[in-house]
């Protein structure tokens, strides 16, 4: 006892005989020493692609199941698969452009046909036309190739999100007869003018609806049962599904059923989160059911699998209620009734269809302001998926990409998580001629022109230095904003979980050349500040520091 009290007077001792800046500098030394920087999924920077159109990293998969018909352009499979995604995160891909998270379009099995959707023959390559919700499309790879992505991604630590679809089937064709009456219902169509007519509806012509709204005990569907005999995998995955019914005491409804096969995936590979489709078109309680039996699933994995944990954050889900804006909360209204998708539990975050208009009308400073109070008020605990393409926005933000940087500074510096559609960081075209319908926004990957162009690779360099510094600092998306002057504009970013503290100051289209930067709200004399986008370094005097470099971008972090 004695001892202890003796090196306690020791230390206060010590400590007293520094100034207070010497302490202060001291506490950050170690702090930026020891403590790591953590994951939080409301800052993520989250890469969205077509597994289909990204890479294809084994062309001996490219044809399955008599895939042959011709379709329209665009509308067939092209080769891209799970190998060509992996490949891209061992070459550092990923990793080079600041991405901690890759959300991938359905794998699982498509049906095997084709059909008109009055765009031409079209196939499931963008895979949310399920025919069997427990094997991967072998167009997109196998079980072992997951496997490899998953691993191969958190060694990186880069996250991976799969995509959900409980509401529907595939279309009906040759190939792959309608499922039960119990399983679905194929009219009436939606009118999407009120709550009812949103969600006991076919979205589109031949899109049979699961009846998830349905309680009653229902069979396996026929052709289900076949194929899996034919695969010789009927028994084991019948012992499955007996196991999770006693386990749950959830009726044999054909949501539950869809809800186990979908966790499956958590279970067996360990994924980190699901993107769910076509949320307001299903009764809003079946969504707090998923969340349940995810969050299962993940702690299941996490206890089974403890070497493999990468922290302590919980499964990710983000819904996408289309038409959904920050701007209304955490509600969403249907015309004749509202409904929160956050509360009760359901999803983390919703993705945000407006992020596109608020960045056609909005200057930077508010944009970032507005972002930063809606996250931190009406929003709080939760967060918004911001985007400007998509893989079925027919208006995104830059259609012709001619305004790639504005793009990139939009999205990456704006508060919330940001959602990089394949080919944005590359000015990919979203317009291709003789494409109809969402197919002009799935061209392959423009990997020639990253290699080729050097204007290509000129919009790539900027999106990896935004992209980098968004990663490395989660007060870019979660932090609080603060505007530091208007012009020349600079503002700064502040956030704080338990002991980690990260604060940045960034600034947007300044003088080229020499810039005098006034830092002192944020920084203290003393202080080394790195320019991530020049990599220039220079310490803090009388509040200020010099940076000349020949850009009108600075991303400052203390060093």
């Amino acid at each position: 006892m004695k001892k202890s009290l003796i090196l306690i007077v020791l230390a206060v001792i010590m400590t007293s005989c520094k100034s207070n800046k010497e302490e202060a500098k001291e506490v950050d030394s170690v702090e930026s020493e020891t403590i790591e920087t953590p994951f939080v999924w409301e800052g993520a920077n989250l890469y969205f692609l077509l597994t289909d159109r990204f890479n294809n990293g084994d062309t001996s998969n490219d044809i399955n199941f008599g895939r042959t018909k011709e379709t329209a352009k665009l509308r067939g499979f092209k080769g891209g698969d799970i190998k060509g995604i992996t490949q891209k995160v061992k070459e550092g891909y990923f990793t080079d452009l600041g991405i901690n998270a890759i959300w991938m379009t359905p794998i699982v099995e498509q049906i095997h046909g084709g059909t008109d959707e009055g765009t031409g023959v079209t196939y499931g390559f963008h895979g949310y036309w399920a025919k069997d919700w427990t094997a991967i499309d072998p167009n997109f790879g196998t079980k072992e190739d997951l496997h490899e992505l998953v691993k191969e991604a958190h060694a990186r630590g880069i996250r991976i999100v799969l995509d959900a679809v409980i509401n529907h089937t595939g279309p009906v064709t040759e190939k792959d007869p309608v499922w039960p009456e119990e399983w679905v219902r194929t009219d009436p169509q939606c009118t999407y003018d009120n709550y009812e007519n949103t969600i006991s509806c076919t979205l589109v012509a031949n899109l049979p609806d699961i009846r998830t709204d349905s309680n009653t005990n229902t069979e396996l569907p026929p052709q289900l049962v076949e194929k899996w005999k034919t695969e010789g995998r009927y028994e084991q995955e019948v012992k499955e599904l007996d196991e999770f019914f006693e386990r749950t005491g959830h009726p044999r409804a054909p949501r539950f059923y869809i809800m186990k096969w979908l966790t499956d995936y958590i279970t067996e590979f360990g994924v980190d989160g699901y993107r769910v489709d076509t949320v307001k078109h299903v009764e809003e309680y079946v969504w707090q059911e998923f969340k349940k039996e995810a969050d299962y699933a993940f702690s299941e994995y996490k206890k089974n699998h403890p070497e493999k944990v990468l922290d302590d954050n919980n499964f990710y889900l983000v819904g996408e209620v289309y038409n959904y804006g920050v701007s209304t909360g955490q509600e969403f209204n249907f015309g004749d009734k509202m409904v929160n998708y956050f509360d009760p539990p359901s999803f983390n975050s919703l993705i945000n269809f407006e992020f596109k208009y608020n960045s056609r009308d909005k200057d930077y400073e508010a944009l970032f302001n507005h972002y930063s109070e809606i996250l931190h008020e009406e929003l709080k605990d939760f967060g918004t998926l911001n985007y400007l393409s998509s893989h079925d926005d027919g208006s995104p933000f830059d259609s012709i990409r001619k305004k790639p940087f504005e793009t990139a500074n939009k999205l990456l510096l704006s508060p919330g998580t940001s959602q990089i559609y394949y080919g944005d960081e590359s000015a990919r075209t979203l317009a291709v001629p003789g494409t109809e319908g969402d197919a002009k926004l799935r061209s392959m990957m423009n990997w020639d022109s990253i290699a080729k162009r050097p204007r290509t690779r000129e919009v790539l360099t900027h999106w990896q230095k935004l992209g980098k510094f968004r990663a490395e600092h989660p007060a870019i998306g979660a932090g609080m904003h603060q505007m530091i002057t208007k012009s020349p504009y600079y503002f700064y970013r502040s956030y704080q979980k338990g002991d980690f503290k990260d604060l940045v100051v960034v600034g947007l289209e300044l003088e080229k050349g020499e810039k005098v930067i006034d830092v002192s709200k944020v920084f203290e004399d003393g202080d080394t500040l790195h320019d991530a986008y020049s990599g220039q370094s220079t310490e803090v005097e009388n509040g200020k520091i010099t940076i000349t470099s020949p850009f009108d971008v600075v991303l400052l972090e203390k060093k």
